[in-house]
């Protein structure tokens, strides 16, 4: 992408409206635990009974996206995301309906909205190469896909804050199902979406998970995850130290901010190599970031801490996606980016769990420590399982002496095979 740029590939036929429709479907994931939280508190329910059905749409967002997954790869998008985009609008729209009580209700309602959440990152990933055709438009496209993320987390909250304001806490639950909904439409309705099949695959129950590398891959973003799901929290540890002046969403921003910056400047360019040996590195840079956060400083360094701990995770996300393409087996894309989600999104459950008790029992320095360790962690799992990542096949040399891909590689010159 030296000389396109992202404006290029955005007027793409079918890119720019490929990518705003699953941004939008996908506005639930940031909206739905502030939303589902804030209608069981002006439902009279307790923080505990808010905290867990929150918990539990995120849990059963991670085992749906799976199982979709492999459905979408079976049956093809339209069949599969639009009826799951139904279903889950209908789940946010009963517990709009019901509130807290009855709590069965209430429930099934959340586990209905997670579950069927369609899943349109993964399916994104799996329409890129087809509508962008070049290797190093499909790079950049993952690393805008991986900024846009913190732009989505960041609007979410956003957008419930203000439904509930002009509404109701209700109205902000029916508008995060109506979004999915919407965004869900935008993307199967597309001709690309419509066409698009799977390659054929070998029936398996594992699936993709079969695959060593991808296993190795879904192992380190675990961590990955733990890192950042640790920083949601100590991030409000911090903030309570420091006598709960409103630091924390400051901190937050400062991390969106790094990731959109650092998603947006690895894609605007190609990058030399196989992309299993640019993710140890990445990895490394990332982990390293980390480690600083247990400093704790002021108010300003904090927040350049922050951002310089979010600047490699865009560029990580964005890297891990080519893996996953080159790994996972023929015919289960699809599926096996939904696994990276699930991956990610129990991971980072984990580690918001860990940075509590972390900051209760040794304070604000020990909460972030955890961002530290899952970074470590992640390059650990790396570094270990190098062999199971080497690259699938060798790259050749095109008839004409220049680049030619191997399945699902990278374009590598002649020179630096």
């Amino acid at each position: 992408m030296r000389s396109a740029g992202y404006l290029e590939l955005l007027r793409t036929r079918h890119a720019a409206r490929l990518l705003a429709g699953t941004l939008v479907g996908r506005l639930p994931h940031g909206m739905a635990a502030l939303a589902i939280a804030l209608a069981a508190r002006a439902d009279g329910a307790g923080y505990t009974l808010a905290g867990a059905l929150t918990a539990l749409f995120g849990l059963a967002v991670a085992v749906g996206q799976p199982l979709l997954g492999r459905w979408v790869d079976r049956r093809g998008q339209p069949r599969v995301m639009l009826p799951a985009a139904v279903l889950s609008a209908a789940g946010f729209a009963v517990y709009a309906a019901v509130g807290t009580d009855p709590l069965p209700v209430a429930v099934a309602a959340v586990l209905l909205a997670g579950v069927a959440a369609p899943p349109l990152e993964a399916g994104l990933r799996a329409l890129w190469p087809d509508v962008l055709r070049r290797p190093d438009r499909v790079h950049a496209a993952y690393a805008l896909d991986a900024s846009a993320q913190e732009v989505m987390f960041a609007v979410g909250p956003l957008l419930v804050t203000a439904a509930t304001a002009l509404v109701s806490p209700a109205g902000a639950v029916l508008a995060t199902g109506l979004f999915g909904l919407l965004g869900t439409l935008a993307v199967v309705t597309s001709p690309p979406s419509r066409a698009w099949r799977a390659e054929a695959r070998e029936t398996h129950w594992l699936g993709p998970l079969r695959s060593p590398g991808l296993l190795a891959l879904l192992g380190s973003l675990f961590f990955v995850g733990t890192a950042l799901g640790s920083i949601s929290v100590a991030v409000i540890a911090y903030d309570d130290a420091r006598g709960s002046r409103g630091d924390s969403g400051y901190l937050l921003s400062a991390l969106a901010v790094g990731a959109l910056a650092g998603g947006l400047a690895y894609g605007a360019r190609e990058w030399p190599g196989v992309p299993e040996r640019r993710l140890r590195l990445l990895v490394a840079a990332l982990a390293v970031c980390y480690l600083p956060l247990a400093l704790a400083p002021g108010l300003l360094a904090m927040a350049a801490l922050t951002a310089l701990a979010g600047l490699f995770l865009a560029p990580v996300l964005a890297c891990a996606f080519v893996v996953v393409d080159r790994h996972a087996p023929p015919g289960t894309v699809t599926e096996a980016f939904s696994w990276l989600v699930t991956a990610f999104g129990v991971g980072a459950a984990l580690g918001s769990g860990a940075a509590g008790p972390a900051a209760e029992y040794g304070g604000v320095e020990a909460s972030f420590s955890v961002a530290g360790a899952g970074g470590a962690a992640a390059l650990v799992v790396l570094l270990a399982t190098s062999r199971a990542l080497a690259p699938p096949r060798a790259v050749v040399a095109g008839p004409t002496g220049g680049q030619e891909l191997t399945r699902k590689g990278d374009p590598v010159t002649e020179a630096g095979k």
